[in-house]
């Protein structure tokens, strides 16, 4: 990704260190009387006095060097208008303030100085039960909250789950706290009002007020992505802060932004409730998310991989492989099947596939609906427990290599997989089939992202261990007038493809 593309299109986590707020100027005139009436304005002071005092700012310290995470750092030009704005705005008021760094931290510490950053934080409990963003505290040495009245209580984290971004804090307080609800996400509708409390930039209890303008959004920042999307204003610091609507309930937990500045430009999003409230009531009692594992690598259905294994839409999700030892091997389920549902419940695509599984207690049985041989079948799985940042992967590394190649249509040229060939792409000695040596460009194998060393296993429902024998099957599936499968394995993982011979 170009720095230009990243810099205008990046999904911000929003920790931000105690850094200067942005003075906010009005961009435009407010809206003039049409036909002598006035616009309705929405009252949002009755609710913001209901809910604030449940609202905390969240401080925390770390070593110095901790990272919370944040892959997105401000430009160098960024950073000196941001200290020029904190120094005009300190000759300004009168207030003194700190150099920082709207990344979400504070100017490189010294050695033996610790980093500190703040978020935000929602009380769920009378007894002191405050949820947040996993980013803004999993990597803390220390937390402080700081109420609404201004009293400050240290906190400690009860459990935090990186994959949904979620973290459970608890505070002792010697008197029930103010707090807040869950709501329905579910019923949440695109255009209806909804207020974020925050504390951007550490200035502390407020209040921005917008519209839910999109439901299920997804980010590309993991396999849990069904964010609601708003145009309330959301900066650094919002991280962790809850999304309400108008009956003062919580719908969503404020984690990220679009932005090409790191200031809110009406692209903000939240965690929706119906993902977070089991995840915090997880954390709540055990302390971590248990998740259930089918034990597979799966991909998407695309249009072509649809046509060639017979399907009528592009729903479901392939097998690409099946992890020795699983719920899925000890099921039946084979490398080329479609899970097209669980339980009765249609898969549209590999997240929801991902969701659901990961949604079920390990040790429990699902029926799954698989498309095997153009019919569909149903398998009975026992779920097994997901470890800590499981990856599903093959056992051996591929990379990048050449080989003598024998020429081939749909725009490949394959090897065998000789001693040598294993030696130099460094692939151990169970990793079958044979190697690609070239992919002609803007051949329907380039198209489809096929490279010189993949490692071609199957055409079709055949393993294929010569160039012969592929060269054999792709033949024969041309007489088909289908895309043809392959499966193909690249740097620890299989994947499948399907080719077109229309386009070869």
């Amino acid at each position: 990704m170009t720095k230009t593309k990243s810099r205008i299109l990046t999904a911000l986590a929003l920790t931000t260190a105690l850094t200067a707020p942005a003075l906010i100027a009005p961009m435009f005139a407010a809206p003039a009387a049409i036909a002598g009436q006035t616009m309705p304005v929405q009252d949002f002071s009755d609710l913001a006095a209901k809910v604030t005092p449940a609202v905390v700012n969240v401080a925390v310290t770390m070593k110095a060097g901790a990272d919370d995470g944040d892959e997105t750092r401000m430009s160098d030009s960024q950073q000196q208008q941001m200290e020029e704005f904190m120094k005009r705005f300190s000759e300004r008021f009168g207030q003194p303030m700190q150099p920082g760094r709207p990344d979400g931290k504070q100017a490189r510490p010294q050695s033996k100085e610790k980093a500190q950053a703040v978020g935000t934080g929602f009380i769920v409990d009378a007894k002191g039960v405050i949820v947040t963003n996993y980013h803004v505290v999993g990597k803390a040495d220390s937390i402080t909250i700081t109420m609404a009245d201004g009293t400050k209580l240290p906190a400690k984290m009860l459990g935090g789950d990186e994959k949904t971004d979620l973290a459970v804090l608890k505070v002792e307080s010697d008197k029930p706290l103010p707090y807040v609800s869950f709501g329905d996400a579910s019923k949440v509708r695109v255009g209806q009002p909804v207020m974020a409390v925050g504390n951007p930039f550490g200035l502390g209890g407020t209040v921005t007020t917008g519209i839910v303008s999109a439901r299920g959004r997804d980010i590309h920042s993991g396999p849990f992505d069904d964010y609601i999307q708003t145009d309330a204003a959301i900066n650094r610091g919002n991280s962790g802060g809850p999304l309400f609507d108008m009956d003062g309930n919580v719908i969503g937990i404020n984690t990220a932004i679009y932005s090409p500045t790191g200031g809110s430009i009406g692209l903000g999003f939240a965690i929706p409730s119906s993902l977070a409230q089991p995840v915090v009531a997880e954390l709540k009692d055990n302390g971590r998310v248990e998740r259930g594992l089918l034990g597979v690598q799966i991909q998407p259905v695309s249009k072509e991989i649809a046509e060639s294994l017979s399907l009528k839409s592009e729903k479901g999700a392939l097998v690409a492989v099946v992890q020795p030892d699983s719920a899925a091997l000890a099921a039946g389920v084979q490398s080329g099947d479609v899970i097209v549902s669980v339980d009765g419940k249609k898969v549209d695509g590999i997240k929801e596939l991902t969701r659901t599984i990961s949604a079920v207690k390990p040790g429990t049985s699902v029926k799954l609906g698989v498309w095997r041989d153009g019919k569909e079948t149903t398998l009975t799985a026992k779920v097994g427990g997901q470890k800590d940042d499981a990856i599903v992967k093959a056992s051996a590394d591929g990379k990048d290599g050449a080989a003598k190649p024998a020429p081939l249509s749909y725009g490949v040229s394959l090897a065998p997989l000789s001693p040598e060939a294993r030696k130099q792409l460094g692939l151990g000695g169970d990793v079958k089939g044979v190697v690609v040596a070239t992919v002609e460009p803007g051949s329907p194998a380039d198209d489809q992202g096929l490279k010189a060393g993949d490692v071609l296993q199957q055409v079709g429902k055949d393993a294929v261990d010569s160039p012969k024998m592929a060269a054999e099957k792709l033949k024969e599936a041309k007489t088909t007038g289908k895309p043809v499968l392959m499966k193909v394995f690249r740097e620890g993982m299989t994947r499948f493809v399907a080719i077109s011979p229309r386009a070869a």
